[in-house]
Formats: C-alpha cells, structure tokens, sequence
C-alpha cells in the first residue's frame, strides 16, 4: 500500500519541479530582459511628470490716468503689435496740448524781441560811437580856437559837458546791449533756452495725448482683462495682459538625483495631457533654474530651526520647444506635461526661437510733433533761417557775417 501511494505521488512531485524550474527560467529571462533594456536604453533616459508649459505673460498698463471710455478687446482675442486696446478721455490731454502750442507761439514771438532788440541796440551803438566822435571834434576844435581868443569861455564849456554827455550815453548803450545779449548767448532762435523748454513742454503734452490710446506692445492672446468702461485709472495700473503662444517653454522639475546627467542641448520628447500621447512634442534642454522651487518660495524652508526632515528638492528645468510643432498644435499656459531627456544625445542645431524681449511701439512716439513745431516757428517767425542769422551775436559781442 506504502508504494501504491508512493508511486501515486511521484507525478506529482515531478510536474512541481517542473513548474518551478519554468518560473525561475522565466524571471532570471525576464531579468535578463530588463537588464539589457535598462543597459541600452533606459538608463540613458529620464522622466518627470512634474512638467508645466510656461510663457511670457506682458503685461498692459496705463501710461496716464484718465477714465476709460473704450475697450477694443476681450479675454481670448488675438491682437497684433500696435493694435488700439483701451482708450481714455482725452479732453483734459486735448487742452493741455492747445496751451502747449499757445505757449511755444508766444514764447516765439517774445524771444525774437530779444534779437530784434539787439540788432537796434547795434545801431544805437554805432550812432552813439558818431556822436561821441562828433562831440570830440567839436571839443578839439574849441580848445584850439579859445587861445586865439575865438570863442568864449561858456562855449568851450558846453563843448566839454556835449562830449562827457555823448560819452555816457554810449556808455548807457553798451551796457544795455550787454544785459540783453546775455539773454542771447550767442545761439540761434530755436537753441535758446526759453524755446526748447518749451517745444519739451509741447513734445509732453503731445506724448500725454497720444498715450490716452493703449496699444498692445506685442502680438498674442488678451488673458487677464480687468479694464471695464468708466473706469478710472492711475498711471501703472494694470489692465489686461498678452501671451505670446507661439514663444512657450515648459518648465520641469526634476529631482535632485535625476540632474546628474541632465545637461543643456539634451534632446526631449514631450507628450501633452491635452492631446495624450497621440501628439509628440520634440525639444532640448535650454537651461537650469538658479534654485529650488522653495529657494524662491514666498516663504523658504528655515532647515536651520527646529526638527529637520529632509525632503527631496526639484530644479526646475526650461525645456525650448520646436516651434513648427508648436504652431502645428497649440498650447496654453499651466498645461501639464510629460517630459524625457535623453542623456546620450545633443541636438546638432537649434531652430531659431525669438522670445519677446523688446517692443517698437513706445519709438518715435514724440515723431509727430516735429511738423507741428515746424509749423508754430513758420507763422511765429519772420523768415526763421535768415532772421536767425541776422540777430545772432556771438560771445565775443561781434554779430556773425
């Protein structure tokens, strides 16, 4: 009976073994599997899905105070480069320009008074100068005919006293020439100090009104509107704000252990939440954060206090995107992403990324002036170019040829 259940057993015992022997066989292949993946290919890559696209976000601000009277868009809409936003009311800027020009009209008018008065200073000199030349004849000729007995005494007095009075009266000339020349300083109409303050008074009226019009200062999506109709607004308050969506990155926080090997011009490949891994992204490392997330939080870790508990930190990495991808499919600020480096390539070229750095819409903005000033010297002046020329005295007190 003993070897009836003995025999019984064996088959059994046997298929065991043979289970077994198929299940290590299976693991240590399977080992050896991940092991030559992991050799060849994982080890050179790493992944996060702590990844978020990021942008630039400009932002749109009053330049002067006004109260808003229009808003051209809203959130979403797309606006170009120079493109009206927000207008304020402009009555109080329209008069202040008006007095601008009043002013730069008479201060004109006044300053050629000053050339104008020393040119006939010139000549009352120059009449002075032949009066008193006159005078000293006339002096010399009595003081010759009194010793001949020719004439008397009185007269040769009222010789003396008509050359000492000649004498004064150019001197009067002089100095009053002097006093009104040194309004002058040897300059030209348009150089003298009461004319460029102001033409600057006007360019500042002129800049004030202009900048009651809002203009975007780059391409992009209106995000964040906040300006509403009737609004009063102060210069620097925020109104809206542009984003740029053809200049995005994506920001990735890896941990400390996986920077190691993570160098700029790695290549990535990136999936969006939005469009799942049916869309790939392709880019590179552009670059490494100066610190940790909480090395710039609003409140940083005090590790110097207290109990300590180490916690794994993560820098954020700026991964560049190709930009022919980006325009192909889109993406917004926040989305989240899922990010590999592959440490054992660098990309051969960069495609060329302009992210928004400058604006040209706030150049120049004073250009429109300059006819308007032009045309104030036209009717204020007489000839401005020849009359300039005509009253200019130089320094040395000697009017130019």
């Amino acid at each position: 009976m003993f070897k009836t259940l003995k025999s019984a057993m064996a088959p059994t015992h046997s298929r065991q073994q043979v289970l077994l022997f198929r299940l290590t066989l299976f693991f240590i292949i399977a080992a050896l599997i991940y092991f030559f993946y992991w050799l060849f290919y994982a080890r050179h890559y790493v992944s996060t899905d702590n990844a978020y696209v990021n942008g630039n976000v400009i932002p749109v601000t009053a330049l002067v105070g006004g109260t808003i009277v229009a808003v051209d868009v809203n959130d979403t809409s797309y606006v170009h480069t120079g493109q009206p936003l927000v207008r304020l009311d402009d009555t109080d800027r329209q008069i202040a320009y008006a007095n601008a020009k009043a002013e730069l009209a008479l201060t004109l008018r006044q300053t050629q008074q000053l050339y104008i008065k020393n040119k006939g200073l010139l000549a009352t000199i120059k009449q002075r100068q032949l009066n008193l030349k006159q005078a000293s004849l006339d002096l010399k000729r009595r003081q010759q005919a009194i010793h001949v007995g020719g004439i008397s005494q009185e007269e040769l007095n009222h010789a003396q006293d008509a050359f000492q009075i000649q004498s004064s009266l150019l001197t009067n000339a002089q100095v009053e020439w002097r006093a009104n020349n040194a309004l002058i300083n040897g300059v030209a109409i348009r150089e003298h100090p009461n004319v460029k303050k102001a033409i600057t008074n006007l360019r500042e009226a002129y800049l004030n009104l202009i900048r009651t019009t809002i203009k975007a200062p780059i391409s992009g999506y209106i995000a964040k509107r906040s300006a509403q109709i009737g609004q009063v607004v102060a210069p620097g308050n925020p109104l809206m704000a542009i984003v740029p969506l053809e200049e995005l990155w994506v920001d990735a926080n890896f941990k400390e252990r996986q920077l190691r090997d993570i160098k700029a011009g790695q290549k990535v490949t990136l999936h969006a939440d939005v469009y799942g891994h049916s869309v790939t992204y392709h880019g590179w490392v552009y670059g490494f954060s100066g610190g940790t997330g909480t090395a710039f939080s609003l409140l940083p870790a005090q590790n110097a206090t207290g109990n300590w508990i180490k916690i794994v930190q993560r820098l954020p990495v700026r991964i560049a995107l190709n930009p022919a991808e980006l325009r192909q499919h889109p993406l917004r600020i926040g989305l989240s992403m899922e990010v590999t480096v592959d440490r054992s390539s660098m990309i051969t070229s960069q495609p060329t990324i302009n992210y928004a750095n400058s604006t040209t819409i706030f150049k120049d903005l004073d250009a429109g002036v300059d006819k308007v000033i032009d045309d104030l010297f036209q009717k204020n002046l007489h000839q401005p170019s020849e009359e300039d020329d005509m009253y200019l005295i130089t320094p040395q007190g000697k009017p130019l040829q």
